[in-house]
């Protein structure tokens, strides 16, 4: 039988597997299918070819340019799944769980192709959060920037998710504009190299943006930088030694660790047996214990029940599990397949076995099961076990022993304090579940529980249908965990993308400010370009570009007409006496919503061009109240332009009333949508 030779691909180059290579078996069939493995890589020259070329490469791109390119990767892959699963199926994946790995994969890349269009800028500075104003008169002001780190992110990467484990790194990796080095688990770095290869050929990435290593690092975290990021996925016991490396720790390189988790999931002291919240837990936890063979780093380990529900729990997920019907992954009927390894197999019975130490197994017998299709002895097949802990408060393994298959444990609570202890006790984890109607049960376990738990998800009869699952991590949510799960993030939107840059703080007058991250800073020069700024097109308009408009004086007609014609007849704009009792004003004041009509007015061009509409307004105050006899002027100023298609993209202009005195009045952002020109 002719082995597939799983390349990795280094500065350039597909290179076949070579000394050090191992076997990799089919998880189905027991086979070995395929090699991988090059103990002479070349690590030094992979490094460089990701700065110098690649890291470069993206640098000079802006975030919407690499969004871009995350949508086409996205769309090429869509394009070609289905010879990833096919080839996925070897793993002892499903066809159902091939969703959650390759469709999922290919959905964070579009989710964060979405958000780095929507949320971030089109440019190649990240400014994060708000102006601080470090001098009296506003010439001297500091911020804070998110640049690109100069370095390579390598991504170690677990065998249970062999492609959606690397797309959910490598998204917000790419949108950074940093280039990854992959490194998939060996057991099904196939499936990864298939996808790898995909996106190559595609020629959507610059030349240096992605790298592969199919097989061992060698010594390349030994040659990592200040600049650099090591991500991984895996064991706590591989996490420990790899970031606790002398190296490392001399180079405080940074280091996110996604590892062990013994993640639990409590059925609410409401959601008695019978109920809609009783039925929705019983089909979670089964869920969890059975897709990817619960080879899942979010699985439900800890069922934690109300004490008098445990019976009707055990019983009703027995019955569930025994309906599950496993074998061969390509067969008509299969519910759940095979582990990824006969090696795996025997890891997740010595778990099981430490678990049995302290709970009594009250379904599946691993030496008696049917497997539909295949082999049980030459596959990786294992049936799913339950276990029942009696005394949780006297346990420990179970609270500290992921047997990471189809292994969970049942155990009792007293009440809901004692619910949310046991489940602290995993130490950390990735996810906590509670099946719950109650909001004040909900509200407990957050506050009881969110310190240990990296995510924390709610469901019952009003959310379940559209809800995503407990074992699901959504690339708009934070993934990662505290203490036993690692400590780190990952994607969670914008702020997976910063863990790839540099948060910088900035000093400056508003001039260097503005320079620095293409958005106009008040106090920094204005331009005049000779025209009505709503008569440009988007492309023509520049940063900086002002129009001055006014004055208008507020007469008491015009507080009497807005107040009658709109219905605003508030007291501080229709009665003096009872305005001057109030602290804020010095009697009848005009409405803000006056004002800003009144300041459209003024800056309005009315007659038909580049702007298409008004979408909204951002951070208005009202700062001084206008009073009859006062006069309005206003300063209209392009802040910042966003591109959002062909046809047109996003002004924000930042607007500021005065009156006569030139004292502010209203400050506002307003968002306009305006044509590009031709």
């Amino acid at each position: 039988m002719n082995l597939l030779d799983v390349k990795s691909f280094a500065a350039g180059q597909w290179i076949a597997p070579g000394a050090g290579a191992r076997n990799i078996a089919n998880a189905v069939t027991g086979e070995v299918m395929a090699q991988a493995g090059n103990d002479a890589l070349d690590v030094q020259a992979m490094l460089d070819w990701a700065r110098t070329r690649g890291g470069s490469a993206l640098r000079a791109m802006t975030f919407h340019q690499r969004a871009k390119m995350l949508k086409a990767l996205a769309q090429h892959l869509s394009q070609h799944k289905e010879a990833l699963y096919d080839l996925s199926f070897a793993t002892g994946a499903t066809a159902k769980d091939h969703l959650l790995d390759i469709d999922g994969g290919i959905s964070t890349l579009f989710v964060f192709a979405s958000k780095g269009r929507r949320e971030l800028p089109d440019a190649q500075v990240y400014l994060d959060g708000e102006i601080e104003q470090l001098s009296r008169s506003g010439q001297f002001l500091g911020h804070h920037i998110c640049t690109p780190l100069q370095g390579v992110a390598v991504h170690i990467n677990a065998f249970n998710f062999p492609v959606w484990g690397m797309l959910e790194k490598l998204a917000p990796t790419l949108l950074a504009g940093v280039p990854a080095i992959v490194k998939p688990a060996t057991a099904t770095c196939y499936v990864t190299e298939l996808a790898v290869r995909l996106m190559l050929e595609s020629g959507i990435l610059p030349e240096g943006a992605l790298q592969l290593v199919s097989g061992g690092l060698g010594d390349m975290l030994d040659h990592l930088g200040a600049q650099d990021v090591v991500s991984f996925t895996g064991s706590a016991d591989t996490a420990l030694k790899l970031r606790s490396a002398p190296h490392l720790l001399k180079n405080a390189v940074r280091f996110v660790a996604e590892q062990d988790s013994l993640n639990a999931s409590i059925l609410g002291p409401d959601a008695v047996s019978g109920t809609p919240e009783f039925d929705l837990f019983i089909k979670e936890v089964h869920r969890e214990m059975t897709v990817k063979a619960g080879q899942k780093c979010t699985a439900i380990r800890r069922i934690i029940a109300p004490q008098e529900q445990v019976p009707a729990v055990i019983e009703a997920l027995s019955a569930r599990l025994a309906a599950t019907v496993i074998g061969d992954p390509r067969a008509e009927g299969t519910r759940m397949g095979a582990l990824v390894s006969t090696g795996q197999r025997r890891d997740v019975l010595e778990k099981a076995a430490l678990i049995g130490s302290e709970a009594e197994r009250v379904y599946g017998d691993p030496e008696s099961f049917e497997v539909q299709g295949a082999d049980a002895e030459k596959g990786a097949f294992l049936t799913p076990m339950l276990f029942h802990c009696a005394d949780p408060d006297g346990a420990q393994r179970v609270h500290d022993t992921e047997a990471f298959g189809p292994v969970s444990t049942v155990m009792g609570y007293r009440d809901l304090g004692h619910a949310v202890a046991l489940a602290n006790r995993g130490g950390g984890s990735l996810v906590a579940s509670v099946i719950t109607h109650d909001p004040q049960v909900a509200r407990e376990v957050a506050l009881g529980a969110g310190a240990f738990h990296g995510r924390l998800y709610f469901n019952n009869r009003d959310s379940m249908k559209e809800s995503t699952g407990h074992g699901s991590p959504l690339p708009h949510l934070v993934h990662g965990g505290p203490g036993r799960a690692g400590g780190g993030e990952e994607m969670g939107g914008v702020r997976g993308v910063m863990h790839y840059m540099q948060r910088t703080a900035i000093q400056g007058s508003p001039q260097i400010l503005s320079a620095i991250g293409e958005r106009w800073v008040p106090g920094a020069a204005e331009v005049d370009a000779g025209a009505h700024p709503f008569t440009r097109t988007f492309e023509a308009l520049q940063i900086g570009e002002t129009l001055r408009a006014g004055p208008r004086v507020i007469t008491l007609e015009d507080i009497a007409h807005f107040a009658e014609f709109t219905g605003d007849t508030f007291y501080a704009h229709m009665d003096e006496e009872a305005a001057a009792r109030n602290p804020f004003f010095p009697g009848r004041v005009a409405h803000g919503y006056l004002l800003l009509s009144f300041a459209a007015g003024l800056f309005v061009e009315p007659n038909e061009g580049p702007v298409l509409a008004n979408t909204g307004l951002d951070g208005l105050r009202f700062m001084k109240p206008v009073v009859a006899g006062d006069e309005l002027r206003v300063r209209l100023t392009v802040k910042q332009k966003t591109p959002r298609n062909e046809e047109y993209g996003e002004v924000r202009w930042h607007v500021t009333l005065t009156n006569q005195d030139g004292d502010k009045v209203a400050e506002y952002e307003l968002l306009t949508m305006n044509a590009y020109g031709g």
